[in-house]
């Protein structure tokens, strides 16, 4: 099979269910393409219950069971692209690893406001933020195990709209060795994204939706007050800035595996959710 189109909703891992609904909105909102299956991995339906922590990470065994259920899908389907509908971060590991493995000279465009190498110890529950430092094959042990194939090297790794970092995070960094840029007044420009692009056979691209400005774009997370996440804060990029450097990256590279992640439109499941509440609906 050619492209996949991976409907993945995890919000396990994000500890907030709107991850869910975000994921099964987004569907319909990418453009139909009849040659692109969507495939979709079962993830438990959210019930209003929090998970307990398990050493250190939130609904651990879920969590887990959701990346081997992704990496199921995708071998029974054995696409040559995949195009992953999130859900959390967390969503990108097994698609990665396995393009990793069909394409071993590929390299990563993160467009993140955070680098998503935390480890449990560093105190933040959530798995969202570590699978980055999995895919790097030096994040938390579990996740890392999961890999089927060997994981990317430091230069293999770009970010695109990375804020300000948590001391713990840029030590992770630092120690790897990654060569980052905090894009807290400058993005990377075009120039750096094709010097980048230029020595892989492939490329990947993980598009979390926070990397937007939660000012002019509001499903995001750090558009509602309420969420406080791991202490970071949001995005300042526009939409306009991003479509220019999507179009700039498939225009200058083979992107076989696109991620978008943490799509949270808040106001959509309000809606939703009072529709639900009437008698009419639901006869």
């Amino acid at each position: 099979m050619e492209t996949i189109r991976l409907l993945y909703p995890d919000w396990l891992s994000g500890g907030l269910e709107t991850y869910y609904f975000g994921a099964n909105l987004l569907q319909h909102i990418l453009p139909p393409n009849p040659n692109q299956p969507l495939v979709q991995v079962k993830i438990a339906t959210p019930n209003g219950q929090e998970r307990t922590i398990e050493q250190g990470i939130a609904g651990k065994t879920e969590v887990l069971s959701g990346i081997k259920a992704a990496q199921r899908v995708i071998a029974q389907n054995s696409p040559k692209r995949i195009i992953t509908i999130g859900g959390n971060c967390l969503v990108s590991q097994a698609p990665f690893d396995y393009l990793h493995g069909l394409y071993p000279n590929t390299g990563i465009i993160w467009i993140d406001a955070h680098p998503d190498v935390s480890m449990a110890k560093d105190g933040y529950p959530n798995a969202h933020a570590m699978v980055l430092g999995a895919l790097l094959g030096k994040g938390e042990k579990d996740l890392v195990d999961l890999l089927q194939n060997p994981p990317f090297k430091p230069n293999e790794l770009l970010y695109v709209g990375l804020q300000g970092l948590h001391s713990y995070q840029a030590q992770f960094l630092d120690n790897l060795g990654v060569d980052y840029k905090l894009q807290t007044d400058t993005f990377v420009n075009d120039t750096q994204i094709k010097e980048f692009v230029e020595p892989f056979d492939h490329v990947l691209v993980h598009l979390d939706i926070d990397v937007l400005n939660p000012k002019i774009f509001h499903s995001t997370y750090f558009a509602n007050p309420n969420l406080v996440g791991d202490g970071s804060g949001g995005g300042k990029m526009s939409l306009e800035c991003l479509g220019h450097i999507l179009q700039f990256i498939n225009q200058n590279s083979n992107v076989v595996g696109f991620t978008i992640a943490e799509y949270l439109p808040f106001d959509e499941e309000q809606l939703s959710k009072m529709f639900r509440s009437l008698e009419l609906f639901n006869r």
